[in-house]
């Protein structure tokens, strides 16, 4: 019985592994070369809005979320009124 499964497996377990470590080892051919970089893109669009993870004090959060939904953007009115106006 233990013929038969040695005769099912489509594998060795060691030949799979020599293979992997050959695979991972040898060294690849060089790479086409990269294409030229595209135009470079505007640093941002005016208006636009950025997605950051930012760390506040449970209490400041629970203050802008105690009104429910929209509490991201009630936090960005209050940093807008703090900055300055930009002169752009």
């Amino acid at each position: 019985m233990a013929d038969d499964r040695n005769r099912r497996r489509f594998t060795d377990p060691r030949t799979a592994a020599e293979a992997a470590f050959k695979a991972a080892t040898t060294a690849k051919p060089a790479a086409a070369p990269a294409a030229p970089p595209a135009a470079p893109r505007p640093a941002a669009v005016p208006g636009a809005r950025e997605m950051v993870t930012l760390r506040l004090d449970s209490a400041v959060l629970a203050h802008f979320q105690k009104d429910g939904p929209g509490w991201q953007d009630r936090v960005n009115e209050a940093l807008k009124a703090l900055v300055p106006a930009s002169e752009d």
